[in-house]
């Protein structure tokens, strides 16, 4: 798992953010903001670090990484891939789930669920669920579905990717240049890790699928 992130993840962001910069951080965000599996835990806080390293050239501006920037940019990608996420969800709609939902793990009764607690908490939801690893990724879709007004959706999704983005930059910033030696620090672990992680899924899976080849006790009479 840590093996991806050294040989696909990071390089994609570091040849992606030398060539295009801040651009490149919109584009990334974008991609996390639509449901793809490219986590911002990782496409911030290595901003974040080009941040702290006053000899990184932001190939755009010709200066050093900029803060502020950084986060008014991850903000607004995050907002952009939101509105696409919306706007497919609304598209697709409920047919969708109810046809696939199942091959995704999503069941009927948790889609009513969502659309339940969209209309009576709509933005509370689209607020703190960007401020939910994974959640946030897949919550556009469902606002879509449940059609919560899109004009109250941008705000508060927007309102609650602020928060998310400035800690994530900051974390980087603090971090700078130490990501190396903790990566290094956990790469005798990088197996067991993968084990823990796949073996999490499976019983995930097993467990949303109904717990197949479980026999149950009867109660005796």
């Amino acid at each position: 798992m840590l093996a991806v992130i050294d040989t696909v993840v990071i390089p994609f962001l570091d040849h992606l953010y030398a060539a295009v910069g801040y651009l490149g951080v919109f584009f990334a965000m974008v991609i996390e903001s639509t449901l793809l599996p490219l986590p911002s835990e990782l496409i911030l806080p290595y901003a974040g670090f080009l941040i702290s390293d006053a000899t990184k050239i932001e190939p755009l501006t010709h200066g050093p990484w900029n803060f502020w920037v950084v986060v008014i940019i991850g903000t607004l990608a995050n907002t952009t891939g939101s509105i696409f996420g919306y706007y497919l969800g609304a598209k697709l709609g409920r047919p969708f789930l109810d046809r696939w939902g199942r091959f995704l793990l999503i069941r009927k009764h948790e889609v009513d669920q969502a659309e339940g607690f969209f209309a009576r908490w709509g933005s509370p939801t689209a607020f703190f669920s960007r401020l939910l690893p994974g959640i946030r990724s897949v919550i556009s879709f469902v606002a879509g579905v449940s059609h919560m007004p899109i004009g109250r959706f941008i705000v508060y999704s927007t309102l609650g990717a602020i928060p998310w983005t400035i800690a994530l930059v900051y974390a980087g910033t603090v971090l700078g240049s130490n990501w190396k030696d903790i990566r290094e620090a956990l790469r005798p672990f990088d197996t067991l890790i993968l084990i823990a992680c796949v073996l999490a899924v499976v019983a995930f899976v097993w467990w949303r699928l109904g717990h197949p080849g479980w026999r149950r006790t009867q109660p005796e009479a």
